[in-house]
């Protein structure tokens, strides 16, 4: 018999597999409409961006029957973050450096893969991206994605094969792109992130979804007011910075949360942080700094102006609006509100009336020690006194990673309640002794204009829970501890159930209305990307992806204490149903770093204090803080290259891993080697003796 080529398996599987259902008609009605809740075609399953399915063959009554239908084992893979889309029985989804997977919905079977090689393309600017993506967006047959060198490329869902690509941020800059892409009206939006690394000046852009060329851009920050402004939105915003702060960039970068409002045909953008973090810097005179730390409207079609609500004027603690944004129909005074909910990393839940940006309420469902209130007749926060480290020093709640994160919250219309993966932790910002006039923005290195030294993280310094809250009471209903703190995005459904995944490694079921755990299964990782659920032949399926990573992973001991260490555990999706009956794959044990410490290595102080903020600039992004990786890469205190010279400089200098993603930086001198290397070797030690202690 003659064998058959290699890519007809393939593409038998994909007609199979495509046979079973008519095809559906990805629009934009189709993403506006509620639907039977078949298919998950969308990063929150339909443009609310609520993460609300309509289907209950799942429920409360039986979700304690839910069991494993299949895995599929992705090996090549590291950061598994992104919402998978599910159409016609297809599951497509990204996985590290945007390499994207189309999976039979039914058997688990890859039907095709996609590399967009963002590794080769990066250059320098693997240096201040990390491998992570939050995943595709599916229209008209095409399914689009981003890619962390800053392209966005449309592809074939039937074939896999690319359609278009486009070049979003000059690639000489440090941008990087890992944001999932929003699909609306025969167009494509995405944003970016750089903050931290580069003079940056935020923006979103949208393309023809059929061509790839641009359609309009929007501007978060003014720019050179000598060069003139892109329109009056700018020409309006330039009124409230002080100082030449385009020298800087400015910010406001979109990494996240940008959600189409087909009511009022705009599309609503939560823009980041200032760049930098520091508005001593940045904006030496104060200012509102528009549009910070807001969401902004803009027109759909041609992305004009239309409001604005910033949730923090003038900000400098790296309190991003990207948090995403939740369309939902709310009472309120007696009537009914067409309402966006949305709550950011500054502690505080926002309802917003999104015709006109007017807010209608606003408290805290964190820890909070930077703003008393928001004062809803001005609509802007009654901050505390010296919460700005006015004297150049200030303990604040939340930090810099918030009290949400962009890990998705979920709203149930029967419940009337968002459930908020939500934590608890401070900040410590610090500019004293900084001489702030003189200070340079960077370039593909990290310093927010703050006291920047990159120590350890404790494992206790943070607090995790999943939040019930009732948006309109401004309450919390119910609340569950998590463990410590990267804890993922949530869904809900009509079967009165919202489904998380946990740092640990547990994905849980819980009842929506009273909180009361109803399963739990440990799928031998811990976990970063929400849950999604749909139908396939009149059966409903919940699928997950798992593979520990994100930006969280870059707390030192917080995120090392949950011992997803790098490459040792098992990626995979996972898919259940209630009479799903296969066995959980055997996965290694949670396991911590074992430090190396050569006896006959003397350690240099001096060259050690260099190379620890070498470090703290290049290195801790992916590495960790204080070099205690928490899975994003290599634990260096235990690598063995970094005990040889030679080959610890092939693989910084040479670029000898640079297939795995590892940049090289070949600007280095032979003293920032040997810096780097007794930096290492003073850490290991340092961790070996604080064992040694423990123990005892």
């Amino acid at each position: 018999m003659r064998r058959l080529s290699k890519g007809w398996p393939v593409l038998l599987l994909l007609l199979g597999s495509m046979a079973h259902a008519a095809q559906t008609v990805v629009d934009d009605k189709y993403l506006e409409g509620d639907g039977d809740g078949a298919n998950w075609p969308a990063y929150g399953r339909t443009s609310t961006e609520q993460r609300y399915s309509p289907l209950d063959q799942i429920n409360a009554d039986n979700v304690k029957n839910l069991g494993i239908q299949w895995v599929t084992e992705l090996a090549n893979e590291r950061s598994l973050i992104a919402t998978p889309l599910a159409v016609d029985g297809v599951l497509y989804f990204t996985g590290s450096y945007s390499r994207t997977y189309a999976v039979d919905a039914r058997s688990g079977q890859l039907i095709w893969t996609f590399d967009p090689k963002a590794i080769e393309h990066a250059g320098d600017r693997l240096r201040v991206m990390w491998d992570i993506n939050r995943g595709p967006a599916y229209y008209k047959g095409k399914v689009i994605i981003s890619t962390v060198d800053g392209r966005l490329v449309a592809i074939d869902a039937r074939t896999g094969k690319q359609l278009w690509e486009a070049m979003t941020v000059d690639p000489r800059k440090s941008y990087y792109v890992n944001g999932a892409p929003k699909v609306f009206r025969d167009k494509v939006i995405i944003g970016n992130g750089g903050t931290e690394h580069e003079a940056a000046r935020g923006y979103v852009t949208a393309y023809d979804v059929e061509t790839g060329k641009q359609a309009w851009r929007f501007y978060i920050v003014p720019g050179n007011p000598a060069e003139g402004y892109e329109n009056k939105a700018m020409e309006m915003a330039a009124k409230t910075w002080t100082g030449e702060w385009w020298k800087h960039g400015g910010g406001g970068n979109v990494w996240n949360g940008m959600t189409y409002d087909a009511e009022f045909n705009q599309v609503l953008i939560g823009t980041g942080n200032g760049s930098p973090w520091n508005q001593k810097i940045r904006s030496p005179g104060g200012g509102d700094n528009l549009f910070l730390c807001s969401i902004v409207a803009v027109d759909a079609d041609t992305g004009e102006y239309k409001w604005h609500y910033q949730t923090n004027p003038g900000e400098t603690w790296d309190y991003n609006a990207n948090m995403d944004i939740v369309l939902a129909d709310v009472k309120y005074g007696g009537q009914t509100i067409k309402a966006l909910l949305q709550a950011p990393k500054n502690g505080f839940f926002y309802v917003i009336n999104r015709q006109n940006g007017e807010l209608l309420s606003a408290e805290k469902f964190g820890k909070v020690t930077w703003a008393e209130r928001i004062d809803l007749k001005t609509g802007r926060p009654v901050e505390i006194q010296g919460s700005r480290y006015e004297d150049g020093e200030e303990l604040v709640w939340p930090g810099p990673w918030g009290a949400h994160n962009w890990h998705a919250m979920s709203y149930n219309p029967n419940t009337g309640l968002v459930y908020i993966p939500a934590f608890d932790m401070p900040g410590f910002y610090k500019d004293k002794g900084m001489d702030l006039g003189q200070w340079q923005s960077p370039r593909f290195r990290v310093d927010p204009g703050v006291e920047f030294k990159g120590e350890d993280v404790p494992k206790d310094i943070a607090s995790a829970q999943l939040l019930a809250w009732d948006p309109m009471k401004q309450q919390k209903v119910w609340s569950h501890k998590l463990p410590p703190m990267w804890n993922a995005g949530t869904m809900t459904t009509k079967g009165n159930l919202v489904f998380q995944g946990r740092a640990d490694g547990e994905f849980v079921a819980f009842d929506a209305t009273d909180g009361k755990q109803l399963w739990s299964v440990n799928v031998g990782s811990g976990i970063s990307s929400a849950p999604i659920t749909y139908s396939v032949d009149g059966k409903q399926y919940v699928s997950l992806l798992v593979g520990w990573g994100g930006g969280g992973t870059i707390l030192g001991s917080l995120a090392a204490q949950h011992g997803w260490k790098y490459k040792l555990h098992p990626r995979r999706l996972f898919t259940f149903s209630l009479d799903g009956k296969l066995p959980m794959p055997a996965s290694p044990p949670p396991a911590l770093a074992v430090p190396l410490d050569p006896a006959d290595f003397k350690i240099d102080a001096k060259l050690a204090e260099h190379g620890r903020d070498l470090f703290a600039r290049s290195c801790l992004y992916c590495h960790g803080a204080g070099m205690v990786s928490g899975g994003q890469a290599p634990d260096l205190r235990e690598s063995p290259i970094a005990t040889n010279r030679d080959a610890f400089k092939s693989v910084v200098l040479d670029g000898a891993k640079l297939a795995n993603g590892m940049p090289r930086f070949s600007e280095l001198e032979d003293e920032d080697i040997d810096g780097l290397l007794h930096f290492i070797r003073l850490r290991a030690r340092e961790s070996k003796a604080a064992e040694a202690t423990a123990s005892k």
